[in-house]
């Protein structure tokens, strides 16, 4: 495994920190140089195989930490006094064999070491085996240890504490840690999947909206080009083929903007320098007889989508007729007559149903269907309301 320059630096950091720990209370080097070069030398390489080896593999570290273990049984963490006369005698007369102190979680200088790697194995480790076949090595070397000291019951204690306090406990916590990370994971990778899902409704939106009403409206020129007099017939036919030729392309753009749609989170969309005015000469330009009214007062924000989807439909599905816009605070209306060419969609698209949902999340109301011998989308919002897709 290569370790970056700044995992060197930590780990050379960690092993005389825990080197420090070891040397402090090992053999007096003065004192006793050959115990000193002994053991506190054999604990200083211990401690450097288990660091080399644990970033990557934390289980090989604490086998290698198995001579370094809980197994001191003179300090610990805490200290209780047990009293074994049995009601046979009392504590005066059998002091100090009647009390007996017995450690709970053994202590030592390499105690933080073994802790840690128990830490990191739960931590990085994504199986769960290991854990159990180390659980089982460490309890093997423990009953031999407590056996060697004559399996005395406050032993048996010690050891017990001991393995749990170095071994599971650490584990345990690093298993946690380890879920908490992986948890947290998979919220961002979810929330950026609906980051991508809003943005690919966003893209749905902005097709159909403006790819869709440009189209809608040179089916629209095509259709009056076609029937226009002093054409020769090649020049017709050319106009006509224009025509069918957008006309599909409206119908291939609904079907592609249908994968893209996400029903269930619609996302923001707002058309830059969205202005009714000029929409409405747009279409004009087009062919289309448009009129428009805007009374006084705030436009509200869903009146440009509104307008937008009206002129569409009225282009596709009611071509050569006259259309209608009225725009209040607290009324937009799209009304167009009856068609006088024939329609370049088929009914079915998703605009009115995509514009319900939009009305619908800023708290207005919607509705839409034929009057008289055409057609009118109505929209009551809320006076003051934004548009909640922000255009």
């Amino acid at each position: 495994m290569c370790r970056t320059p700044r995992q060197v630096l930590y780990d050379v950091l960690l092993w005389i920190t825990l080197s420090v720990l070891a040397s402090a209370a090992g053999p007096d080097p003065f004192a006793d140089p050959g115990a000193f070069v002994l053991v506190t030398g054999g604990r200083v390489l211990l401690l450097g195989l288990a660091v080399l080896v644990g970033r990557p593999w934390p289980f090989v570290a604490l086998v290698i930490l198995l001579p370094l273990g809980p197994w001191d049984f003179r300090d610990g963490l805490a200290t209780t006094t047990w009293d074994f006369t049995g009601g046979l005698a009392t504590a005066d007369q059998l002091w100090p064999l009647s009390l007996v102190n017995v450690k709970i979680f053994p202590l030592s200088s390499t105690t933080p070491a073994v802790v840690w790697y128990a830490y990191l194995a739960g931590r990085r480790t994504a199986t769960t085996w290991p854990a159990p076949a180390l659980l089982g090595m460490a309890t093997l070397v423990g009953v031999g240890v407590v056996l060697a000291q004559g399996g005395l019951l406050r032993h048996w204690v010690t050891m017990v504490t001991g393995l749990i306090g170095c071994y599971v406990v650490p584990y345990l916590l690093g298993k946690v840690r380890r879920l908490l990370l992986q948890q947290r994971e998979r919220t961002q990778l979810s929330v950026a999947a609906q980051a991508r899902l809003r943005e690919r409704t966003r893209i749905a939106h902005d097709m159909h909206d403006s790819l869709g009403h440009d189209l809608a409206l040179i089916a629209v020129r095509a259709a009056g080009l076609e029937i226009a007099p002093g054409l020769d017939p090649a020049q017709a036919k050319a106009a006509g083929e224009l025509r069918v030729a957008a006309s599909e392309a409206t119908e291939r753009l609904r079907k592609i903007v249908g994968l893209l749609r996400d029903d269930v989170d619609p996302a923001p969309l707002a058309p830059v320098a969205a202005d009714l005015t000029d929409l409405v000469e747009r279409s004009r330009d087009s062919g289309m007889e448009v009129s428009l009214e805007v009374a006084d007062g705030p436009v509200p924000e869903l009146a440009y989508r509104v307008v937008q989807e009206g002129l569409t439909n009225a282009a596709k599905h009611a071509p050569g007729s006259w259309v209608r816009v009225t725009v209040s605070p607290t009324r937009i209306s799209v009304r167009n007559g009856p068609a006088r060419h024939r329609p370049t969609a088929v009914p079915g698209g998703m605009g009115l149903t995509g514009l319900r949902e939009r009305v619908r999340l800023a708290g207005g109301t919607m509705t839409a269907g034929p009057v008289d011998d055409g057609f009118e989308l109505v929209v009551v919002p809320l006076e003051g309301e934004r548009d909640p897709l922000g255009a």
